[in-house]
């Protein structure tokens, strides 16, 4: 194991102690953070629950996760119960958590272990690989936490705190299989998960991205970066390159009744299965005289200004257009009138929310109210 690394210069540090498992779990036994997916007090963990959070939990902060954990636990307080339900619900309760296909993933998942497992998650690493939605990193937390298999699940946490503890020079994403090898040299026989618990909260709380807070880190005196003063630096990354700005149309309809027009999206690609108003093609070479609106012989009205939203791998500009239309006027096909008081069961993603509540906005302005009464 990597004891010593060199400063910019070229002088060589060596660290004052090697990192050991002990240490770590002797601070994570005072201050584990309290989550609500975590067993406390001797309690066997639930692997529902485990696994519940950790795809949640997948490029997400805990603060966001916490209220849709619990209204899923509400909902659906087990495997078997998620599995029933039907994936427009699913989806509608996942809505804003954003990164769509892990909602179609966890229902998925949940089927799986209903139809293969009578409902009980398999504890091997292997398996767990093989439902949909679980990957290398899932399938060891999930193994580690919930079932105290050694294994070594790998965040951008840990990946950050391994890449300051050894210095790791090699940069990301080719920096991976390094820091998940470091990792799992220091992972203990016993107590995995709560070594994997303990890294995640390390990262979190303490050898956070900017300003870390060294001085009360358990591993200080073993951490080659915070003995040379460049922890901040770490890990070193490869820059990406910005997504081109992408562009749409957006059209809300509004009945008199306040029902809205509305339809489901695809089965494949972004957002799938999700829910929208009728709108443009996205992209890059996107012109507003090509926008075609769902319904013709209407007198739209263009909002002002634009919706502004960012993907994973580009940022997108939507201008919304707005009619109303009478309480008798029927959906075109595919589409459908539904409640404005009813939305929130439907599976309706950021961007849309973002739409709609623009639009109403414009509505509500006295010049559009005006206009209407003319």
């Amino acid at each position: 194991m990597r004891e010593t690394s060199r400063t910019r210069s070229g002088e060589r540090v060596k660290a004052k102690a090697a990192p050991d498992a002990a240490t770590l779990l002797a601070w994570y036994d005072v201050s584990a953070r309290v989550l609500p997916w975590r067993a406390r007090g001797g309690a066997k963990p639930d692997p529902y629950r485990v696994w519940l959070s950790e795809i949640m939990l997948q490029q997400t902060r805990v603060e966001t996760v916490l209220p849709y954990y619990a209204k899923f636990l509400s909902r659906w307080p087990d495997v078997t119960a998620l599995a029933n339900a039907r994936q427009e619900e699913v989806l509608s309760a996942w809505a804003g958590l954003g990164y769509y296909a892990r909602a179609r993933n966890l229902h998925a998942c949940a089927k799986a272990v209903v139809a293969e497992f009578a409902g009980i998650f398999p504890e091997d690493e292997i398996e767990l690989r093989r439902l949909p939605g679980i990957g290398a990193y899932t399938s060891a937390a999930v193994s580690a936490i919930a079932f105290g298999r050694k294994a070594t699940p790998v965040d951008g946490n840990i990946e950050r705190v391994m890449s300051r503890l050894f210095a790791v020079e090699e940069k990301l994403p080719a920096a991976k299989k390094t820091l998940a090898r470091l990792a799992a040299e220091l992972t203990p026989a016993l107590r995995a998960g709560d070594f994997a618990q303990a890294l995640m909260d390390l990262g979190a709380t303490i050898c956070t991205p900017k300003k870390p807070a060294c001085a009360i880190c358990p591993w200080l005196e073993p951490c080659v970066a915070r003995g040379r003063g460049d922890q901040e630096t770490f890990p070193r990354k490869v820059e990406k390159a910005e997504g081109k700005l992408r562009k749409g149309a957006a059209f809300v309809v509004l009945r008199e009744d306040d029902h809205i027009l509305l339809r489901t999206r695809g089965e494949k690609g972004l957002l799938a299965s999700m829910t929208e108003v009728p709108g443009s093609e996205w992209n890059a070479e996107y012109k507003e005289s090509t926008a075609s609106a769902p319904m013709r012989g209407l007198k739209w009205r263009k909002v002002s200004g634009v919706v502004r939203h960012v993907f994973t791998h580009f940022p997108l500009e939507l201008t919304v257009y707005f009619v109303r239309v009478p309480k008798k006027a029927g959906a075109p096909k595919a589409m459908r009138f539904v409640p404005l008081d009813e939305l929130d069961r439907e599976a309706l993603p950021s961007v849309m929310r973002k739409v709609i509540a623009h639009a109403l906005e414009f509505s509500s302005e006295p010049e559009f109210t005006r206009s209407k009464q003319e």
